[in-house]
């Protein structure tokens, strides 16, 4: 349990990292890896090699039962806000409970143009047509936002090197370390399962 702990806030401790140098966001499959580097096919087509951290953090993402978003639980989840500002959820990460209070709160992202995350507590659920609403408390507010039915629904759980192979999906966070691009952590998916944040 305590190496879990560990590897979740390891994974999750993007702020100490943003303090350092600029991160940036890479979505895409593995074309080849080697004990030092990935090439990474990225999902606008281009391709990028990246040097691997020693000190690299890899994460399983696998899907879960939707029942799994409950009051009390803490989510992150993208979503696109309508005309009318209310917002409707691309997916939903139920955070494991050692990584409770992650980037908390309410920002831009960058899964779609004009795309939202949040980070937040679920306060309460409301079933509804074709769905449900969740509503989310932060420390500096309050979100509701719809979650339709047949979005990915997933986790993380600490992984290992063994998943970074060819063709396996994957969303990292990249810093340009010595002047290449650094991969320092790797969410990666089990057979061709594409981390959907």
């Amino acid at each position: 349990m305590k190496f879990l702990r560990l590897a979740l806030l390891a994974f999750f401790s993007a702020a100490a990292v943003a303090q350092t140098a600029p991160t940036m966001r890479l979505r895409g499959s593995i074309e080849k890896v080697d004990a030092a580097s990935i090439v990474l096919k990225e999902r606008n087509g281009e391709t990028m090699t990246l040097a691997l951290a020693d000190n690299l953090v890899v994460n399983e993402v696998l899907a879960i039962d939707p029942a799994a978003i409950q009051s009390g639980k803490f989510v992150g989840t993208a979503a696109m806000p309508a005309a009318d500002g209310s917002l409707a959820a691309l997916e939903v990460l139920v955070f494991p409970e050692a990584a409770r209070g992650t980037a908390e709160g309410h920002s831009p992202w960058d899964l779609q143009p004009g795309s939202t995350m949040t980070n937040a507590t679920v306060a309460s659920i409301t079933p509804g047509a074709k769905g449900r609403s969740m509503t989310l408390r932060y420390k500096d507010g309050e979100k509701t936002i719809f979650v339709p039915e047949g979005i990915p629904v997933v986790t993380l759980q600490p992984g290992d090197r063994s998943l970074l192979v060819p063709g396996a999906r994957v969303l990292v966070t990249a810093q340009n370390r010595d002047g290449k691009p650094t991969a320092l952590r790797i969410t990666a998916g089990r057979n061709g399962f594409a981390p959907p944040m």
